[in-house]
């Protein structure tokens, strides 16, 4: 695929204690710590495929194959300018084995069956206020069905027994159990995400199989930050190191 080039402004970054490049855009939607932890619960191995949706500048997908030398991924995003510049993130960073294509969850342009498939999905209420900044509020804004609709999408290219993740606010989790087990990917994992030790969580990652029937697990969860302020040392160890966040 002859990706455009990036056209809106953009800044220079990097993920995992600076061994991933990341450009992404001056304003808009910016990529967050959410992608990263999203992307080490996954547990794919070299040659096999992985699809996001959703996928932005890429963030996910980059440090998937930064921890997974050889994996295939393939991010399907419906910005043309975030897709060319996650396809451009990709080529700096030398991961042949990414693709990124523009289109719709509801219409992949992709053909599977994959491995593993994963997301971030909108998550601001619809009717609450819109951002200024129309690609910021596409990227945040939860539509109605929005779960059932990326269950569906992404469980229906899935090969059986294949992972279907997602991170959610803990406000949706109910929503989101419900739209995997319709598409037949019942969450078997739930992992919480602590901002801090004796806090409630504010995210919970998900994690399903399809066509799976192992009962629903609350897991132990990740604490982010320390009391005294700065990330903890297991999240540091994702966050920096390129660690894995287990969900078995």
């Amino acid at each position: 695929m002859n990706s455009p080039q990036p056209q809106r402004p953009v800044s220079e970054g990097h993920l995992l204690g600076g061994r991933v490049h990341h450009s992404q855009p001056v304003t808009g939607f910016r990529t967050g710590i959410e992608p990263i932890l999203l992307a080490a619960t996954i547990v794919a191995r070299p040659g096999e495929r992985v699809l996001e949706a959703g996928t932005g500048s890429g963030a996910a997908l980059l440090c998937l194959a930064e921890r997974i030398p050889g994996v295939l991924g393939f991010g399907v995003e419906i910005d043309p300018a975030q897709a060319a510049l996650a396809a451009a993130n990709a080529a700096a960073n030398g991961f042949a084995g990414l693709q990124i294509v523009v289109g719709d969850i509801t219409h992949l342009p992709l053909s599977g069956p994959f491995d593993h498939a994963f997301a971030n999905p909108p998550y601001h209420a619809g009717s609450g206020s819109r951002s200024p900044n129309p690609a910021r509020d596409q990227a945040k804004r939860r539509f109605p069905a929005l779960f059932e609709i990326w269950a569906a999408g992404l469980a229906g290219a899935l090969r059986p027994r294949g992972t279907l993740t997602f991170i959610v606010p803990a406000a949706s989790l109910s929503p989101c159990l419900e739209a995997m087990a319709a598409a037949d990917c019942p969450a078997d994992a739930v992992l919480p995400l602590w901002p801090k030790p004796g806090k409630a969580a504010k995210l919970v990652i998900l994690r399903g199989i399809k066509t799976g029937r192992a009962p629903l697990r609350l897991l132990a969860g990740l604490t982010l930050h320390r009391h005294e302020g700065g990330y903890s040392a297991a999240a540091e160890a994702i966050l920096r190191d390129g660690a894995s966040l287990p969900v078995d």
